[in-house]
């Protein structure tokens, strides 16, 4: 029986490979809908590329659902100087022909939630804005949730501001809500993605698969690679696959390796807004609230990556 699963993301060139990885395993999950918050490009432009990516998948009966345009309590922080203006540069794909249901984001997860019949699993890409606000409207959605597995997070250096990660740093306050509402979710952090880096003969190989969705992640991929090997050894990694690890643990687990740790979110300092503080060695005596991935099979990951692209159209 396929697992039921909600996305919730902000496409961005690697929520779409997840996406696509995700659409390409319909024995495995049934994705009941695609949540949209603002993130690293605005929410009409998310929304926008949800669709998009759906269409090139020749997957248009999966919903998409358009959630929160700005963080809790701050405002939006994008990253199109990563993404591109459109949040997918590279990708060529033309407007879409659908359009996102009339029911916002976070009243799908209220509503879904509510009535599951069996634990829906949470995969969150981006920003927990929807999540959070979910969880605030109704606690009780929480026993219809089964696993969630999260991208964010780093326990040493950002990639947004020296101790964050973007998602995180984003919507810290949903964060904490997220972290702190009894889920015990998986957490992928810049410590695993920053690992997957985009070498050109990897982005060359996928190239080479020639489905459209294979072509469309190569063209969004291979200016990162090319810039990536020409920066030195210790430079900040440049345009990763970051969110298709969430889609590559749900699909195959044993490629990864971590622990259950407390994970706490700043939200007060001006300095470290946004640090998820990993009490790795368990010096604090807190109760793990959430399992922290270390490690990955970086070949197993790409092979993932490139066997679901060649199941698509």
């Amino acid at each position: 029986m396929s697992e039921p699963l909600i996305i919730d993301c902000d496409p961005g060139q690697d929520d779409a490979v997840a996406l696509l990885v995700a659409l390409a395993a319909r024995e495995r999950f049934d994705l009941l809908g695609v949540c949209t918050v603002g993130g690293n490009v605005p929410l009409d432009l998310t929304t926008t590329n949800a669709l998009k990516v759906l269409e090139l998948a020749g997957r248009t009966d999966v919903p998409v659902f358009a959630g929160c345009q700005n963080p809790l309590m701050r405002p939006l922080v994008t990253a199109e100087y990563v993404m591109g203006n459109d949040g997918l540069a590279g990708a060529e794909l033309p407007p879409p022909r659908t359009a996102p249901a009339a029911t916002h984001a976070v009243q799908f997860l209220v509503e879904t939630l509510r009535q599951a019949e069996r634990p829906v699993t949470i995969a969150t890409l981006g920003p927990l804005t929807n999540l959070a606000l979910a969880l605030a409207m109704d606690p009780s959605i929480r026993r219809g949730i089964g696993r969630t597995v999260m991208m964010g997070g780093t326990m040493h250096r950002g990639n947004i501001v020296p101790q964050a990660e973007y998602n995180i740093y984003v919507d810290p306050h949903a964060a904490r809500i997220v972290l702190n509402a009894g889920l015990d979710p998986v957490l992928i952090g810049l410590d695993v993605t920053h690992q997957v880096v985009n070498t050109i003969a990897r982005i060359e190989a996928i190239a080479g698969i020639g489905t459209r969705a294979a072509t469309a992640v190569a063209r969004m991929f291979l200016p990162h690679a090319r810039i990536q090997e020409g920066l030195p050894p210790d430079a900040k990694p440049r345009g990763l696959m970051h969110d298709p690890c969430v889609l590559a643990w749900l699909l195959r687990p044993e490629l990864f390796g971590g622990r259950r740790v407390h994970v706490g979110v700043e939200t007060d300092s001006e300095v470290t807004l946004g640090a998820t503080v990993v009490d790795w060695w368990g010096v604090t005596k807190r109760e793990p609230n959430a399992t922290v991935l270390k490690e990955i099979d970086v070949e197993g990951f790409f092979a993932l990556v490139s066997e679901s692209l060649a199941r698509l159209p």
